[in-house]
């Protein structure tokens, strides 16, 4: 149940990029995290270069515009393994695939729980299961 986020300024990117772009990060979600692949809800972000700030050398990795910020909002539970696990197979996904460098994938995870969620008609679909006849 991820909810993507992905940022990055105008021109960057391309209508040919962000599918690939999309593509990677849902492969990497279904091969770290398990996620169900008609779980895939992701919104792409353009900012002009006066909207979109960022470090060029924090913690001594060169970035440049091509920067991605890429925010991922799941349920809670996945190990510290699993996640960097996670960090590098996209980053490689998306440099072999787009000739992206590493040094502009920018992960942020995002921990929530079920009761955090409702996929639409206002009902908290995670917790207020048929089975359960919305006991939570």
């Amino acid at each position: 149940m991820p909810f993507i986020r992905v940022s990055y300024m105008e021109n960057q990117y391309g209508t040919q990029q962000l599918p690939m772009i999309s593509r990677a990060i849902m492969s990497a979600l279904i091969q770290h995290f398990n996620v169900p692949e008609d779980d895939y809800f992701q919104v792409f972000h353009s900012h002009k270069a006066s909207e979109f700030y960022y470090s060029r050398n924090y913690l001594d990795i060169e970035r440049s515009d091509g920067l991605l910020y890429i925010q991922i909002t799941l349920k809670s539970g996945r190990s510290t393994e699993q996640k960097i696990s996670f960090y590098g197979k996209l980053a490689d996904l998306l440099s072999n695939t787009l000739n992206m460098r590493k040094e502009d994938v920018f992960v942020v995870l995002v921990d929530t729980e079920f009761e955090d969620w409702t996929f639409g008609n206002g009902v908290a679909q995670m917790i207020e299961r048929p089975d359960n006849k919305g006991e939570v």
